[in-house]
């Protein structure tokens, strides 16, 4: 069956309703950014929050922040997961903490303040922690198996590098998403060459191959993979 909007749209009307915050969220992306349609979006980010959900996650890790729309999702599955427990995150802690939290990586500084006015205005925002930087700099620094989940959604040309480094810092039993692996069905044209598309099809040869994780690919919007690590 071919997925087409129409059918997008009947997903929408049948799962749990976008909340306000992100529906506002998502079209202040699309006016304000060049690329909105890079959002999570309602599906995925409902996708998201139930992950974190099902698997009780309380420390994640997100490698692109964009406009902070999957952050505040993963951060609301925290929030459920915390069970009243409550507290607020002490934004000076560092990134080896033990609290419960978001940490997100975002590589263009110029969006800083934009996400600091979204988190600061966000009932979760307490939960998350955000780190400009480049996540290859910043993930060597980070504690290892601190992480109960880790989502990929940021240089396609380096996916590889980062399935290397979250590996380290997932612990075991955690789960890694990483987002965009099926690359507009570009990973199976065999015209394409790019180093976007050759770095998606790198990391998605090097996880089939990894002996350590077992995966699967969904193919959801442009593809989601989400990886256990054993």
């Amino acid at each position: 069956m071919e997925i087409t909007e129409e059918i997008y749209e009947y997903i929408d009307r049948h799962i749990d309703a976008e909340p306000e915050e992100l529906h506002k969220l998502m079209r202040e992306s699309n006016l304000r950014m060049v690329h909105g349609r890079m959002c999570s979006g309602h599906l995925q980010g409902r996708l998201l929050k139930m992950l974190v959900s099902l698997t009780g996650a309380r420390r994640i890790l997100e490698l692109g922040t964009f406009t902070g729309y999957s952050t505040l999702c993963l951060a609301e599955g925290v929030a459920g997961n915390l069970d009243g427990e409550g507290g607020k995150v002490d934004k000076s802690a560092d990134a080896g903490s033990a609290a419960p939290r978001v940490d997100t990586i975002e590589i263009f500084d110029e969006n800083e303040i934009f996400l600091r006015e979204v988190f600061a205005r966000s009932e979760y925002g307490d939960l998350v922690n955000l780190i400009i930087g480049d996540a290859l700099e910043v993930m060597p620094g980070l504690k290892p198996e601190d992480y109960d989940m880790i989502f990929i959604d940021a240089d396609k040309r380096v996916y590889a590098d980062y399935y290397r480094e979250a590996k380290r810092l997932l612990r075991p039993g955690g789960c890694i998403v990483a987002d965009n692996t099926l690359w507009d069905g570009h990973v199976i044209d065999s015209k394409r060459h790019d180093r976007q598309t050759e770095g998606v099809r790198k990391f998605n040869e090097t996880v089939a191959a990894d002996p350590e994780t077992e995966s699967v690919i969904l193919p959801l919007r442009d593809g989601l993979t989400i990886i256990r690590k054993r």
